[in-house]
């Protein structure tokens, strides 16, 4: 039986007997030896899913009583990604060692294989972990002092997670920061950059993304893609934690970003930071992750998590 493409992009493809194919750009080992001021391994969050994820851990932790923890969810449209590659790996383990934290980068499962809300559930496994697990990088963690962040799809699972830690009475971890870089929202409304003259391209393939990663049967005012359509009651919008937002001055999706601020801002969420990085593009910090920008990027993450 022949195959065909059903959809298609630079960075995946889907054929019509159910199989993906996708880009793999340049990877990265984990090691245990000290590099930059930090060392990662891998861990496994669920053997059966599966769930694994990337651990990064500063040289300060040996004399530190107690540090922060950051858990990452990397971009990719739900789809593609993940904290192997060379771009992640990086950004991460200099942000470890700048930030004095432990970064916990999960590699969820990907759509279209797992459609949401599977990456959502996912990565809320991976904060029970950090009270389950034997690990003994985390005996200097602070359980209470949990920050979510991620990039584009990610900065969307930052969110997500946010919310099932609140609605979970049993939940074992603090938030206390919720920082989304470039994040990924979407609606059946276009914006005025997805309607401008040369977003052809940008559009077409944001409506893929969305259209592999969505649940069968729902559009994108799916609730994990709209805002307006994320039933959060009152209470649970005053138990939401503090939030850093950023976006990228040259990204197709800086409306997305700029309206979610707003949004948080709207349901009375009692801290919300809004911070633009001009002159760059979607994601910059994985595709540059030595650059200036980047630099700058991980120290006012840094700032934010040591003053709320």
């Amino acid at each position: 039986m022949d195959t065909t493409v059903i959809e298609s992009s630079e960075f995946i493809k889907v054929l019509s007997d159910g199989s993906v194919e996708r880009f793999i750009p340049l990877t990265a080992p984990a090691s245990l030896n000290l590099y930059n001021g930090y060392k990662c391994k891998d861990v496994t969050i669920d053997p059966l899913k599966p769930i694994t994820a990337r651990m990064f851990i500063p040289s300060t932790a040996v004399a530190a009583a107690t540090l922060p923890v950051l858990v990452y969810f990397h971009g990719g449209g739900f789809c593609i990604g993940s904290t192997t590659w060379l771009g992640y790996h990086h950004f991460l383990g200099d942000l470890s060692a700048t930030s004095e934290s432990i970064v916990l980068s999960v590699d969820y499962r990907l759509a279209p294989e797992n459609k949401l809300p599977i990456a959502y559930e996912d990565c809320y496994a991976s904060l029970i972990w950090l009270t389950q697990t034997a690990e003994s990088w985390l005996r200097n963690a602070d359980l209470s002092r949990v920050f979510l962040s991620g990039d584009s799809a990610g900065g969307n699972i930052a969110h997500q997670v946010a919310i099932r830690a609140i609605r979970d009475k049993k939940c074992p971890v603090r938030i206390v920061g919720v920082i989304p870089i470039h994040p990924y929202f979407g609606s059946e409304k276009r914006t005025e950059l997805e309607m401008r003259q040369g977003s052809s391209e940008d559009v077409k393939s944001n409506d893929m993304f969305w259209r592999l990663s969505i649940p069968e049967g729902v559009n994108r005012d799916y609730e994990g893609c709209n805002l307006e359509h994320m039933e959060v009651s009152v209470p649970e919008w005053s138990r939401f934690p503090n939030v850093l937002v950023f976006v990228a001055g040259l990204d197709f999706l800086k409306e997305r970003g700029v309206a979610y601020a707003e949004f948080l801002k709207e349901k009375g969420v009692k801290e919300v930071r809004l911070m633009e990085t001009k002159d760059e593009k979607h994601v910059f910090h994985v595709f540059r992750p030595d650059s200036e920008s980047t630099r700058l990027l991980q120290k006012q993450l840094k700032e934010f998590m040591y003053n709320i």
